[in-house]
């Protein structure tokens, strides 16, 4: 190994054996727990039991409940999940409120529509245990309806890997309406190998309202940005990012799948930058 491998390495051990300490900490108060797995829900009611099932793996399961009306918050702690229940409009804010609530030196953020096989539970385990860095990306296996789908997701609608395993202190999320940015504190280490199952989209009217959904929130942060672009660059990024996901990211290699990916990772910004000019601002909600 090279000094500056070598110094890069002790860098690393030094930065995160301080969040480490620190996590500890917080959770001078309670037992000393190794991995807490985090779930923020928004009425979930029909998925919740099964994604919490599967999280038996963790020292504890902390569940952000925005405002529920419906039986997700009775399914968790039926399953002995602790739950912390309010309203936060901006993604981010709920997102480090649950992060701010683990009691765990490790966290592994879990959405209500994600799986953990019992090898990547295992597999999870296995690093935190010997890991000296402060986060690790997860594979992800998409699924849209039964059907998965591995090639062409990027472009802002669908990813194939995501940054969730970290210790406690380690990343701060942006307060960006979709798709929010990410602090992190300490350095990144190797990508685990077993994937997460991502049940992303029931069926394909379900990606296209995610669309949607995505376009609205990004429209928001234009807007508030005080700069929106322009008709041209949004124009010319359709077919970039279709070139990207398609060709690329092999969106091809699935079929009709692939092209329904790519259009929409194309259509994204444009359709953002529509909403962002000619549709007002007021009244609309988060």
């Amino acid at each position: 190994m090279s000094f500056a491998g070598a110094g890069q390495e002790a860098a690393a051990c030094l930065q995160t054996a301080a969040l480490y300490n620190n996590a500890m900490t917080s959770a001078s108060d309670t037992p000393a727990l190794r991995l807490s797995a985090l779930v923020v829900a928004h009425n979930e009611e029909d998925r919740i039991a099964a994604c919490l099932e599967r999280l038996g793996f963790a020292d504890e399961i902390v569940v952000v409940l925005d405002r529920c009306t419906d039986k997700t918050k009775a399914i968790a702690e039926k399953m002995g999940a602790r739950t912390i229940e309010g309203a936060w409009p901006i993604e981010g804010d709920r997102r480090n409120a649950g992060i701010e609530a683990c009691g765990g030196a490790w966290i592994v953020e879990i959405d209500s529509d994600e799986h953990v096989p019992p090898a990547l539970g295992d597999e999870i385990l296995e690093t935190i245990a010997r890991s000296r860095f402060a986060w690790h990306e997860l594979p992800v296996d998409n699924y849209i309806g039964d059907r998965l789908v591995r090639y062409g997701w990027g472009g802002s609608f669908g990813t194939s890997a995501v940054p969730r395993l970290f210790r406690k202190g380690a990343k701060t999320w942006g307060r960006q309406a979709v798709h929010p940015s990410l602090t992190w504190d300490g350095f990144k280490g190797p990508r685990l190998t077993t994937p997460l199952v991502h049940y992303v989209d029931r069926n394909i009217s379900d990606v296209i309202r995610r669309l949607d959904s995505y376009t609205s929130a990004k429209a928001r942060d234009l807007r508030a940005s005080g700069d929106i672009g322009s008709l041209a660059n949004n124009f010319r990024r359709l077919f970039s990012r279709f070139f990207k996901c398609y060709v690329m990211r092999k969106g091809y290699r699935e079929g009709g799948y692939g092209l329904l990916i790519a259009l929409m990772a194309g259509l994204y910004p444009l359709i953002s930058y529509l909403k962002a000019s000619l549709e007002p601002g007021d009244g609309e909600s988060s």
